[in-house]
């Protein structure tokens, strides 16, 4: 049997001067899951390790740029020769490009020879373009003369070289197919130049293979699964800015203003909400059809800068915007369709949100409070991405193990070397993948734990005013919420600590299932039936559950652990209990009140994608230097952080419905039915007629 919460909740000073002030929540209190703030601090030590780690042995350029033959990346400065500038990779030789597309080929794309240019070559229309190597050796010219000469030095080379040449050995290759810039390598096209190839022949060059397989050889490792991903993380380093503005500052200032329209204009807010979650999210998904290209001629290409437009290609980015499309599509309608059927609920909604305006309007802290983890998640998140990029990129740069029987003239040595023709690659330990999921596990649970720091100190401020009987004095803006702040660092951040790690090993072990299902889908393990389709869908629909009743339990555990100071399990005990014997009492407004609330939140991170889509369709990140290779990516995590920001503002209001209608289920028990601390505004949306009348009198 749990003690009245009188004991536990202290008064503020009444208008008559009756009633003592000070003793805010002060009953029992004592650390509580000490052990798991120690695990907590810990986790902590070992992420800054981890992070140090990839500071140390990442490279974000490579997530962007290849390798040429030396293993140098393609426009590091700091390579031997320097390639300052020079970021496009191009294949030098047509026939080992050709010899490692051809079917059950030993040969591969990574050890054909390969240099970093400036722009792509093209066939001349008249003569016979060259491409030469790095001058180096007896090739008394410097990179900027080379460059110059559009990396042509033929006519400097000796006899013995320009026979190699013609041989496909080097150290100059012709230029017999065009090229493009396709995501910073040169892709060819399999359209020879007449012109060149005769050049060429007349020369007693050797045979060059003008199959369409020189074009599918390097298309295929342009779009294999690990070079998208790549491009994909490269992406979000190169739209930064984007994420700053419409990730942070734009879902603030929007989180804000929402606010501020709860307080003065609340009996509008749910039919401004629901109204604009639905223009939003049309207009998101207009957006991906623009991208798709099912829209207007706007689509993504992979080629970079100015190219033939009868060139085409396609890259694995743009089926990914069109399974996104198709997918916001269903979304877009079960949404419409939903908020169609809740219109009638709406006026429930605005009877909850009023009793969370008045509290607003008493604790006005309560409006400032959320910019205090705002700034702490923001400097926590430019430290956390800057060392995901650091760690997916943190391989080795090895040589290959090749058995391939290829030469190559060196320019050092002066003769044709035919034992190191092997390219470079860039290797990944196992241990990269651990250290990568550590850290996108560490990145999940210092989320929530920070949002759930956030509640607490809100849950606190709340049912301090709930408890005072909703009485005000000089000091209650400001005294509540400081005061919670106070006793969550001294007495709970163990139990906050526990809270957020339940949630975060739920998510991780639905989201390992949810691998696993995809992995076993691809290989054709599971079962194509409807047994095995009903099994599965309902497999993910328990996961579901079970992970929206966590973060329910969660949300009110936090309540009971700032009002009673328990622990974590005690708390949710409690709460649930109090839920339990009131369910047909306040479910059916908590539940629409939610409801409003989560389209809020989303309508403010789907503003925050709508800019972002804008944004990255300047000119800054489409044709010049930063192109990224998808919006997909970067609007996503736009979409995310405005969806973090939104909830660390919204829990103002969230928190404040849950813990005046759990701190009245408390106050029904307490005196036999009857709420003697609850505002007359709470019991009228309970509807609670009697009650009413009586508090009223």
């Amino acid at each position: 049997m749990r003690g009245p919460l009188g004991a536990v909740i202290g008064r503020y000073q009444s208008s008559d001067g009756t009633t003592e002030i000070g003793g805010i929540i002060r009953h029992n209190r004592k650390c509580r899951d000490i052990v798991f703030l120690v695990i907590f601090i810990a986790f902590w030590v070992a992420m800054i390790v981890n992070s140090s780690f990839g500071f140390n042995q990442g490279n974000p350029l490579r997530l962007t740029y290849g390798l040429d033959y030396k293993g140098n990346l393609c426009g590091d400065k700091h390579a031997h020769p320097g390639l300052r500038k020079l970021e496009l990779k191009y294949w030098l030789n047509p026939n080992q490009v050709y010899q490692s597309g051809v079917k059950d080929s030993q040969f591969q794309l990574s050890n054909a020879r390969s240099i970093c240019l400036w722009d792509c070559p093209t066939p001349s229309e008249d003569s016979l373009n060259w491409v030469c190597e790095y001058p180096e050796g007896d090739i008394r010219l410097s990179m900027r003369d080379w460059i110059n000469r559009n990396y042509d030095y033929y006519e400097f080379l000796t006899p013995e070289m320009r026979n190699t040449s013609l041989q496909l050995q080097g150290p100059c290759y012709p230029v017999i197919f065009p090229s493009v810039n396709v995501y910073w390598s040169c892709q060819f096209i399999a359209r020879a130049s007449n012109i060149s190839l005769r050049h060429w022949q007349q020369m007693g060059g050797v045979n060059i293979n003008e199959d369409m397989v020189i074009d599918k050889s390097i298309h295929r490792s342009i779009n294999s699964r690990s070079s998208v991903l790549k491009r994909y993380m490269a992406d979000i380093g190169k739209s930064w800015p984007v994420l700053i503005v419409c990730g942070g500052m734009l879902p603030l200032f929007l989180s804000v203003i929402w606010l501020l329209m709860i307080r003065h204009f609340v009996s509008a807010m749910p039919w401004i909400t629901v109204a604009l979650f639905n223009i939003l999210i049309i207009t998101v998904t207009m957006f991906y059809y623009l991208k798709a290209g099912w829209i207007g001629n706007d689509a993504i290409s992979p080629i970079i800068g100015e190219h033939d437009p009868y060139i085409n290609v396609f890259g694995r980015e743009l089926h990914h915007l069109r399974a996104v499309a198709i997918l916001m599509t269903f979304v877009m309608v079960v949404s419409i369709l939903t908020s169609i059927a809740i219109v009638r609920r709406i006026l429930m909604a605005t009877s909850v949100l009023k009793v969370a305006a008045k509290v607003i309007g008493e604790v006005q802290a309560l409006i400032i409070f959320p910019i205090i983890p705002y700034a702490i998640l923001a400097i926590f998140y430019m430290f956390w991405i800057s060392a995901a990029l650091h760690l997916f990129s943190s391989g080795q740069v090895v040589k290959n193990n090749c058995n391939t029987n290829c030469c190559a003239y060196d320019l050092v040595a002066k003769k044709v070397n035919c034992d190191g023709c092997c390219g470079y690659s860039i290797h990944y330990t196992p241990h990269i993948a651990v250290a990568i999921f550590f850290h996108l596990f560490g990145g999940y649970w210092a989320t929530q734990f920070f949002i759930a720091c956030s509640s607490t100190v809100i849950a606190g401020s709340v049912a301090s005013y709930y408890w005072a009987r909703g009485e005000t004095s000089p000091e209650i803006p400001f005294l509540p919420v400081f005061a919670s702040m106070k006793r969550l660092i001294r007495y709970n951040l163990g139990s906050v600590a526990l809270g957020s790690l339940v949630v975060s090993f739920v998510e991780s072990i639905r989201f390992i299932l949810e691998s696993i299902r995809r992995k076993l889908k691809v290989a054709g393990v599971t079962s194509d039936g409807w047994f095995g389709k009903i099994g599965n869908h309902t497999s993910q629909g328990c996961l579901r559950c079970v992970e929206w009743t966590i973060k329910s339990v969660n949300r009110n555990a936090y309540i009971m652990i700032a009002i009673t100071g328990k622990s974590f399990f005690k708390a949710s005990e409690i709460a649930t209990e109090l839920i339990m014997n009131n369910i047909l009492r306040i479910g059916k407004v908590n539940v629409i009140g939610d409801v409003i609330l989560f389209l809020g939140k989303l309508c403010v991170s789907l503003s925050s994608a709508v800019f972002g889509f804008l944004m990255l369709d300047t000119y800054k990140y489409r044709a010049a230097h930063n192109k990224i290779s998808s919006p997909l990516l970067p609007v996503l995590i736009c979409w995310a952080l405005g969806y973090v920001v939104a909830t660390l503002f919204f829990a103002v209001v969230e928190m404040s419905i849950d813990t005046i209608i759990l701190s009245f289920c408390q106050d029904s028990e307490e005196h036999q039915g009857t709420a003697q601390y609850a505002p007359p505004l709470l019991i009228e949306t309970l509807g609670d007629q009697n009650e009413m009348q009586r508090l009223t009198q």
